[in-house]
């Protein structure tokens, strides 16, 4: 299956976004490692449904209308994975976690590394809010699209948070 793709300008970079029919795919950042999410077959279409909404949810979310997101997400990635990428987005706007909170969350208290490699694979930055995520003593870990990009988000939110 050919998945469809277009790219965003954003405050935080070109932004290339993915979709197949179940939903958004990848969120791919300007220099992301192409082996950080797998992808085969990728045309360019921005007419696609699902890609045309999550751009009109992205920009919201950029200009501070929006705190949550409700495009289709299609998670691909290990089972493990999945359940990390699903707790990210219990993450509330403006909030963050640490890897050892969410490893707790889905029941897995000692996998902390594995929980940083799966939330490294993230295929959704933003969306499935990553840069949420922080180290324990509340320092900006590993981030697809920088340690800036992951701050100015953090910043973006703790500004509409306290609005």
């Amino acid at each position: 299956m050919t998945l469809s793709s277009t790219t965003i300008e954003s405050p935080v970079g070109a932004l290339t976004l993915v979709a197949g029919d179940e939903g958004l795919v990848a969120i791919l950042w300007e220099n992301d490692d192409p082996d950080r999410v797998k992808l085969g077959a990728v045309e360019d279409d921005d007419t696609h449904p699902v890609l045309v909404e999550a751009v009109r949810q992205l920009r919201d979310y950029f200009d501070g209308r929006r705190r949550s997101f409700s495009v289709a997400l299609d998670f691909r990635g290990t089972a493990f994975q999945k359940q990390v990428w699903t707790a990210l987005l219990t993450i509330p706007f403006g909030e963050t976690r640490s890897y050892g909170e969410i490893a707790r969350q889905i029941g897995r208290p000692t996998a902390v590394r594995a929980v940083g490699a799966a939330n490294g694979r993230n295929p959704v930055s933003i969306i499935a809010p990553c840069h949420r995520v922080i180290g324990t003593d509340g320092t900006l870990t590993g981030f697809a699209g920088g340690l800036a990009a992951k701050a100015q988000l953090l910043d973006l939110e703790r500004v509409k948070a306290a609005a």
